[in-house]
């Protein structure tokens, strides 16, 4: 009797802490009707924000924290791009996402700093990129989630071995207008050793069901 009112309470338990961590999507109800006008996809660079504990942000100079959330940001812009391209045979996307190195060059040719992309439009952004949309990520986490950063953090100011929390957002603008086709929300957990392709991994497989541009969508 005391086992199974045990289980009973551990499964209640369980649900309700996966109902609270639980991914949050959402996808425009005319999303059907950009499908056949769109062929190209740009994945920018993540916006990746660090919240350091006090004593990590005394130890760290803004230009270091600068660099250190830029190489999280063009690490999750790669692994995301990865994780696409490797599912595109399995999936049948109906669209092509643009080369990271083509869509880098092209917002360096805009004269666009890292720092500033978050100040533009997307359908500034998509408009210089050439594409039909772009896929924005936004990052906020108390510890770098890329390898190097976490090196080159511990390195700085000895933070190993903390739990980190990540709150990820995931956005696709259409070019025309700047509008809101699809955005997920995600809150993920793991250590600062967590590598940028292990959470893009747990992050795409969750939105994979309901990610756009498949032809169920």
């Amino acid at each position: 009797m005391r086992v199974s009112t045990l289980r009973l309470l551990t499964f209640a338990v369980l649900a309700v802490w996966l109902t609270a961590c639980g991914p949050s999507i959402y996808m425009a109800q005319d999303f059907r009707a950009y499908v056949p006008k769109h062929k190209t996809v740009a994945i920018l660079p993540a916006t990746v924000t660090m919240q350091l504990r006090p004593n990590q942000a005394r130890n760290t100079s803004a230009e270091q924290l600068r660099n250190l959330e830029q190489q999280s940001g063009s690490d999750f812009q790669e692994k995301i791009y990865s994780w696409l391209l490797r599912r595109a045979g399995q999936r049948a996307y109906t669209v092509q996402f643009q080369d990271i190195m083509q869509t880098n060059s092209r917002l360096r040719e805009s004269g666009i700093p890292f720092s500033e992309l978050r100040n533009h439009s997307p359908q500034e952004l998509a408009k210089i990129l050439g594409v039909d949309a772009v896929l924005t990520t936004s990052v906020r986490t108390s510890k770098p989630m890329s390898d190097g950063a976490a090196v080159a953090l511990g390195v700085l100011v000895g933070a190993w071995g903390a739990t980190n929390q990540a709150n990820i957002t995931v956005n696709i603008h259409e070019s025309d207008a700047g509008k809101l086709l699809w955005k997920y929300d995600y809150v993920a957990n793991g250590s600062v050793g967590s590598s940028t392709e292990g959470m893009v991994n747990i992050l795409m497989r969750n939105a994979s069901k309901k990610f756009p541009y498949t032809p169920k969508s």
